[in-house]
């Protein structure tokens, strides 16, 4: 399980950051997620003050650039990166989302910081399995580091590690990282009547399109069934099944509240028998 920091800044201040970072770092969470883009830097900004005050040992850190991906935006994007986390360094750093500037140049500018020491591994979030496929083969052949770690939406209503991008995953073997693992609160049904004022859905309206689709309505109505039928809460079942998925090695959880983190913990840690037959359940109804 890892912790992501896209409320940092934007729905949770400076004090309530660090004491949720505190509390996923008290329960054995080692792999903290922010990005440029959350609250235009001040994420970032909020990790690198918890990491000046608290200097943990062991932790996976990882950030992410916007587009363009240019050689001089991408090494432009790291360094004042690396300047608001206070680090010198950072263990995974993605490209978050695909984007058509990318070509050579950008990607030898990835290289070298790899080869420099500022970049661990090379991540790549939000992309299709065929441009995916296209990329690694590009920098297989100019001999250059390729992306180790991709990073996607995976839940029980929306998916993408689908059959493709899985084949591509088997093939190169790159580590999985996935997000929402409750689909920014859908799977939680909060929504089936509008909108909740003052939801992620709310504030990023742009999930109401990626959610409020026939598919995704049909997963969150089976969900609540199963969960229901096994007397288990729907977003206990919809965490278990996120963090019990094949080939993903890490799930980032997040939040306003401990108490967010209390139920992902939870669900991490359950292994009932009830649970597991809900499990089974949800996959034969599949």
């Amino acid at each position: 399980m890892g912790f992501g920091g896209a409320t940092f800044g934007r729905e949770v201040d400076d004090a309530a950051s660090f004491e949720l970072m505190d509390y996923a770092w008290e329960h054995g969470i080692r792999h903290f997620d922010t990005a440029a883009a959350y609250s235009s830097g001040a994420s970032e900004r909020i990790v690198g003050r918890w990491l000046a005050m608290r200097r943990p040992e062991g932790l996976t850190l990882a950030t992410k650039a916007l587009p363009p991906y240019t050689s001089a935006a991408l090494l432009t994007s790291l360094r004042e990166s690396l300047e608001r986390l206070g680090q010198s360094r950072v263990d995974i750093y993605y490209l978050h989302r695909w984007d058509s500037s990318l070509g050579d140049e950008g990607l030898v500018a990835l290289d070298r910081a790899v080869q420099e020491g500022r970049v661990g591994m090379l991540g790549i979030s939000n992309v299709t399995p065929a441009v995916l496929a296209a990329l690694l083969q590009r920098q297989a052949e100019l001999g250059l580091a390729s992306f180790r770690v991709l990073q996607c939406n995976h839940n029980y209503a929306v998916s993408e590690m689908d059959a493709a991008m899985q084949a591509v995953q088997a093939e190169h073997g790159f580590n999985v990282v996935t997000f929402s693992p409750l689909g920014a609160g859908f799977l939680t049904g909060k929504h089936t009547g509008g909108v909740v004022e003052g939801s992620r859905f709310a504030i990023v309206p742009g999930h109401q399109a990626i959610y409020f689709k026939p598919e995704a309505k049909a997963r969150l109505e089976r969900l609540h069934s199963v969960a229901a039928s096994r007397g288990i809460t729907p977003e206990r079942l919809a965490l278990a099944w996120a963090l019990r998925t094949p080939a993903v090695g890490t799930v980032l959880v997040g939040g306003r509240s401990k108490a967010h983190l209390d139920q992902a913990l939870a669900a991490r840690d359950d292994a009932t028998s009830n649970t597991a037959e809900a499990l089974v359940a949800l996959t034969q109804r599949d």
